[in-house]
């Protein structure tokens, strides 16, 4: 697939562009480092007489906060349309669309000659892992200049590097608008399981109020031990996913050779890491007739008046883990855990089976949409990720229409 602006079209190419040119990247740039500010000199606010201090951390976790530093001078600023570069630890990896000074762990790359420089941030992420190759191999990766200059570009006219920009430009926009729908959705999920699965909010036709109970009342715990070695799939606990194969989630055998002490979870069954449970580790498991789990995990069933779909996401809720948090037994390395007897004692509120069910079907509804959005977003990087093969290259050309 070729995304296409108003003003370019597509078409293939077998070879390198006659018109195109290959260049060591000292060619095209030269490069100069960031400055060096103390973290004492660094402030949370800014003003008049401070720019934005652009560090690492800026690059690699848009969440971290901004940090302002007093303005070094007018030969140490970067505009928004300047390109720099890591040097330290993941070198590399690009920096555009800031304004501000960047740290000395970075260095600004400016052209000689006239360039569109959101091309070249697009060309050289492209050969971002030639680039790490070029890194010198010690404790730390760090990227020097003379091992930099061995790079090779590929350089199309100018025309053609601002046709290029804006089509990954188009796809890098739609890439980011499903992400931010995703981020929307998702904190849209978070707030109606708060509403939800609480009560505080209640679906149409559904009214009364919800009965305490602790969980013993509507559960049980099931230890059926292995003991005739049955070779089954073992499953891990996770934070976030629940339980999983374990071999396919962590990539290599974890678990010990001999499983006949282990605890077999039988389908519509839940389990939960006893010693980790204050980080949400529980799972329920819904795919296997049988698994088999650590001995140190809890396995337990609940009765027919819970709806274990629903059961399961109030058990993952803020509000369960933070009582699995205070309810930890064991001294301080959490040997003693979180066992049955705790666990069974903690209250909640449940409703009626039906109220149960309905909310339930809103939350998966949630889950559902954010599953495809997020299926939407994985199938335009890997489009963007084709487009870049092409069009980087010059296997396949943009004419311009100049009229």
């Amino acid at each position: 697939m070729i995304i296409e602006t108003e003003n370019t079209k597509a078409f293939y190419n077998t070879e390198i562009p006659i018109d195109w040119k290959l260049k060591n990247i000292n060619e095209l740039f030269y490069f100069k480092q960031g400055v060096q500010c103390a973290v004492e000199n660094q402030f949370e606010t800014s003003n008049e007489s401070r720019l934005r201090f652009i560090r690492i951390i800026d690059l690699t976790n848009q969440n971290e906060p901004i940090r302002y530093i007093e303005d070094p001078g007018q030969e140490h600023h970067v505009k928004f349309d300047d390109l720099f570069m890591i040097r330290y630890g993941t070198p590399g990896v690009l920096g555009f669309g800031y304004s501000g000074v960047i740290a000395n762990n970075l260095f600004r790359i400016i052209p000689k000659s006239e360039t569109i420089n959101h091309f070249y941030f697009y060309q050289l992420t492209f050969k971002e892992k030639q680039i790490q190759k070029l890194a010198s191999s010690s404790t730390m990766p760090a990227l020097n200049f003379d091992s930099l200059n061995q790079l090779k570009i590929l350089v199309p006219p100018l025309p053609e590097q601002k046709a290029i920009a804006q089509v990954l430009s188009t796809a890098d926009a739609a890439i980011h608008t499903t992400e931010k729908i995703i981020a929307q959705k998702e904190l849209r999920k978070k707030w109606l399981m708060q509403q939800l699965l609480t009560g505080k909010k209640r679906l149409k036709g559904f009214g009364g109020e919800w009965k305490e109970i602790h969980i013993r009342d509507v559960a049980k715990e099931v230890s059926i031990r292995n003991k005739s070695d049955k070779q089954l799939t073992v499953l891990s606990c996770t934070k976030y996913d629940g339980l999983v194969p374990s071999l396919e989630y962590f990539g290599r055998k974890i678990f010990a050779d001999d499983v006949s002490t282990y605890k077999i979870v039988p389908k519509n069954h839940f389990a939960y890491a006893t010693n980790h449970i204050e980080e949400g580790s529980i799972g329920y498991q819904k795919i296997l007739d049988e698994a088999l789990i650590s001995p140190m995990y809890t396995v337990f069933k609940t009765d027919k008046t819970v709806n274990d779909d629903f059961f399961y996401k109030l058990l993952k809720s803020h509000p369960l883990v933070y009582q699995y948090q205070n309810r930890m037994e064991g001294s301080i390395d959490r040997r003693g855990g979180l066992r049955w007897d705790g666990f069974s004692i903690i209250k909640i509120k449940l409703p009626s089976y039906e109220e149960q069910t309905a909310i339930t079907l809103v939350l998966q509804a949630a889950d559902k949409e954010i599953s495809l959005l997020k299926a939407k977003a994985e199938k335009l990087k890997e489009q963007k990720k084709g487009l870049m093969q092409v069009l980087l290259t010059g296997k396949v050309r943009l004419k311009i229409n100049n009229t």
